[in-house]
Order: C-alpha cells, then structure tokens, then sequence
C-alpha cells in the first residue's frame, strides 16, 4: 500500500525539537499570543470504516446537482474526451513539476516540446515557453517581460477592456516592480483608439496590452495597433482565450510581440475556478527575454532523438537580480492536458467546439432579447460570450436559475449580466433555459 503522508513518531519528534533547540512542541508556538489559540475540541466525526466513507460520500454527493452553465468570464464549461483524464493519471506524468533530470524524464520533456508547438501553431508565434501557472501570472510577466526590454520606458498601459481579474494581479507586480500601469479608456466596450494613441504619443511606454475576445466578450479590431506601438519602441501584447484562436484572428496576425492567457479553455475542466494553465508565446528576438523554460530536440552521443531543457533564464540558474522571472515552477500537468486535448481533437475538432460556442451564444443573445426583458450592451461583435443589460433584480434572478439547475451568467454591475456558451450546450438546453426565464418573470408578474 502506498502512502500520501507517513505520521511522526516520538522518537522523530524528539530528534526535530532536538535539532531546533526547543524542549516541546508548545515551545514551538511561544510567540502566538494566548488569545488567538484554538483550545476547544475540535469538531470531527468518530472515524469510519471504508464502507460508511463511501456510503458517506455517496449522500454528499446527492446533495447538489451540477449545473448547466451559461457563464464564463475566463472559465469555460468545454468538453474534454475521456481518454485525457486517463493519461494524465498515469503515475509517470502525475507532477506539476517539469524535471530537471534530463536523461530520466524524457517522456515529460517530450509532451511538454509538444505542448510548446501546438500552443506555437494556435497563437502564430515563433516560440512558447513551458507554460506558467495561469493566463493572469502570464499577462503579469508580459509586462515585466516588456519592461526588461524597454531602456527607459517604465510604463505599460492596459486596455480597461481587459479582464479585471488580470488586470489586478498585473497591478500587484508592477508595484513591486517599479511599473507604472495606466489605462487605455473604453469606448462602446473596446479600446479606445485615439486615448491609446495619445498616451503612446507622450513617451515612456514600454508595451501595450488588449484582450481578444476582451472582458465581455467582445471581438476588438487590432488593426494598426502593431505599428503604433512599435513607432514607440513598445510591444504589443495580446492575452487572448485560447480555444477561440482556433476561428479568430491569431496575435501574431494581429502583429503581437507577446501573446498570453490562459489555456483552461482547451478542455481543462472548470474546478471552481482552477487550475488553468498560462501560456506565453513571444516572437523569436525576444526568445531570451522570456521567462521560465523552454524545451529543445536535440541528439544524444548515439544519434538518437533527445530532449532538454534550455533557455531557462531563472534564479535556479542564475543570480536572482539578473533573472528573467523569479517564477519557480508551471502547470506541467496541465500543459500535458493541453497537449492531450489538442491531439486527440486535432485542428478540426478545435475549430468545430469554437464553432458550435459562437452559434449557441448567438442563438442564446437572440432569444434573451426576444423576452424584452434583456437588450445587448454593446453593439459590438461577439464571440461566445456578451452582456445584457437587465432592469430586474440580478442577484434574484440567478438565484432562481440556480434552484432550477442553470448557472444564469456573470454578474458585471447590478444591471448587466455576461452569458457564456459553450459547446456543451445544446439548443434544447438554450431553449429551456429562455423557457425559465420566461417562467421566473411570469410568476413575478
């Protein structure tokens, strides 16, 4: 039998607190002030046998029924082929990790060289590094990534059309970083040209970063924004869902530098709201700039086909002040995942997914409006995903479609809703979901 933890013995306790120089465990704890100690039982059951655990979880599980979800805002309800949770199982490939022992782990080196090229092939770039740990950390080190490359520009300005979940965490690293981040002003749900060009105009920019779709949905025009950018010796960067590059336009169509986001939509499921996986693909004269790691195919002293790790650019490796990134680990295995689901979908199955999305958000946006009791935001191309406006109660209204088994939107303020559709709806569960709707507000009434 195999183990998660083995428990200390006393005889291990005593060498640790010998080792630490403390006489007990409570000598441990000395400086945690008396009144914020946990000194009552604690709450738990009287254990059980294998046979009540499972009976036990079995009624856990009867208690709540999954949803049908019409909601995404950066989390998408896809379908993924059985076969993915069986390989990335395998005790071989059960890591987050990617190895540093070359010559053992070749296996994990080789999924990995794929993963690169496939997310390569999705975004247009040149080069893909290993993955980082979601599309907001990736966006985060794009920016820095634009801010080493820069001689003296220190700012980066963003688009507000931008997630506001990434935006946050970009915030939180340029602050430590010495970064200034400002806005680049919306108009009509997409970035405002002409602010974007005045703030590039004043100087000191070192990248500009938009979002394709962007936060509500919305397919931006990037036409000219390239050049502009680069007039100014700033990089563009792209965070784009990475399903839907399958249809759209690529970053590197767009004439993106950097191309970031995150990878959850290939098939990852939605796990209340992680892990995702962040990609970053990057043109090939800033290869050396990026961080984390990239694998290479190489040969071995027989010829034979090898892989390693290479460019890696980090603190492991290098004095920590001149490193790239201090980022210490990535979603290996949810790159591995990726790579899973990329193959066993094939280009086809990836274009048909995002394909069958647009068409039910299309179908779902005109059937809301038909109610009259939703209108669209924007006037705007969409994707899968769009805003409503609503005069009712929001909170209440979601709040029915959950006890009737549908995940009603993202809220945005309190009079707008974002739906999201995937693959995994169909057009009877679109139509039942408008029938609710019809029903909750009928009752209202």
């Amino acid at each position: 039998m195999t183990y998660k933890f083995f428990p200390h013995t006393e005889d291990d306790l005593r060498e640790m607190l010998k080792v630490s120089g403390v006489k007990s465990l409570d000598d441990l704890y000395a400086d945690i002030p008396e009144a914020i100690r946990f000194r009552k039982e604690y709450n738990l059951p009287e254990a059980l046998s294998e046979v009540e655990v499972r009976k036990l979880f079995d009624e856990l599980a009867e208690i709540g029924s999954p949803l049908k979800v019409f909601a995404g805002a950066g989390v998408y309800d896809h379908y993924a082929p059985s076969v993915v949770q069986n390989i990335i199982q395998r005790s071989e490939f059960l890591t987050s990790y990617t190895p540093y022992q070359a010559e053992i782990s070749q296996g994990t080196l080789h999924y990995i060289f794929e993963y690169q090229s496939m997310m390569a092939e999705l975004t247009g770039m040149d080069i893909s590094n290993a993955s980082l740990y979601d599309g907001a950390t990736a966006t985060a080190e794009a920016v820095m990534m634009a801010f080493g490359n820069a001689k003296k520009a220190d700012t980066v300005l963003v688009s507000k059309t931008v997630d506001p979940k990434v935006l946050r965490v970009v915030e939180t690293y340029a602050k430590y970083h010495g970064i200034k981040i400002e806005l680049i002003a919306e108009k009509d749900g997409v970035t405002d040209r002409d602010d974007m060009l005045q703030k590039l105009q004043a100087g000191g920019v070192a990248g500009v970063v938009v979002q394709a779709p962007n936060y509500y949905g919305i397919i931006e025009d990037f036409t000219g924004f390239a050049d502009a950018a680069h007039e100014q010796k700033a990089l563009l960067i792209i965070n784009s869902i990475a399903a839907d590059l399958a249809v759209l336009k690529t970053p590197a169509e767009w004439g993106a530098d950097i191309a970031v986001g995150d990878g959850q939509s290939l098939g990852i499921p939605m796990s209340f709201g992680g892990p995702g996986v962040g990609y970053m693909c990057v043109t090939e004269k800033l290869m050396r700039k990026m961080p984390g790691r990239i694998v290479g195919m190489t040969k071995d002293n027989r010829g034979q086909r090898a892989f390693v790790l290479t460019l890696q650019a980090r603190e492991q490796h290098i004095r920590r002040q001149k490193a790239t990134s201090n980022i210490c680990s990535n979603q290996s295995l949810m790159a591995l995942y990726v790579t899973i689901y990329l193959s066993v979908m094939g280009r086809q199955g990836v274009k048909e997914a995002a394909e069958l999305s647009y068409a039910g958000a299309h179908y779902l946006c005109e059937e809301l409006i038909k109610t009259g009791w939703f209108k669209l935001k924007y006037n705007q191309p969409f994707f899968n995903e769009f805003c409503v406006t609503y005069d009712g109660d929001i909170d209440a209204l979601q709040a029915e479609c959950a006890d009737n088994g549908f995940m009603a939107g993202v809220k945005v303020d309190a009079h707008t809703l974002m739906f999201a559709v995937t693959e995994q709806r169909s057009k009877e569960d679109i139509d039942e979901f408008v029938d609710l709707i019809k029903q909750i507000k009928e009752d209202q009434a």
